[in-house]
């Protein structure tokens, strides 16, 4: 009788990837992955991590008085708030009011030491570096 399908084919028991290193298939990986997923050419640019920034060439005093004005206007928004809301809210609103016109006191001070004669030596000596 014969067979329709020839007899399998003899092979031996070892597969023929035992024989590869692996460095070799590592760069054969490597080399697939580059061509299917070029490396970009240019460097992601870094962002900085702020979203605001304050010129460096300003002055103290006029950052001071920037942020001065600033405490003052938050300090009246809450207030203006506290009179439009009740209980709990109305407290918070209070709360930040007055925080607000204790940091703008404090600011305010900053400023009248700004005309002391120290001040006034502290500030040519770094505006000497900087130059």
């Amino acid at each position: 009788m014969i067979k329709p399908t020839p007899n399998p084919p003899q092979h031996e028991d070892t597969s023929p990837y035992e024989s590869l290193d692996s460095t070799t298939l590592h760069e054969a990986a490597q080399r697939a992955l580059d061509h299917h997923f070029p490396p970009s050419q240019a460097e992601a640019k870094k962002r900085k991590r702020t979203l605001f920034t304050v010129s460096e060439d300003v002055n103290t005093e006029t950052l001071l008085a920037n942020a001065s004005e600033d405490m003052l206007g938050i300090s009246t928004i809450a207030a203006r708030l506290a009179d439009e809301v009740d209980d709990s809210s109305r407290s918070v609103a209070l709360t930040i009011s007055r925080m607000a016109d204790g940091v703008y006191l404090l600011i305010e001070r900053a400023l009248d030491h700004l005309d002391q004669p120290e001040m006034a030596a502290i500030f040519a000596k770094q505006e000497g570096k900087a130059c």
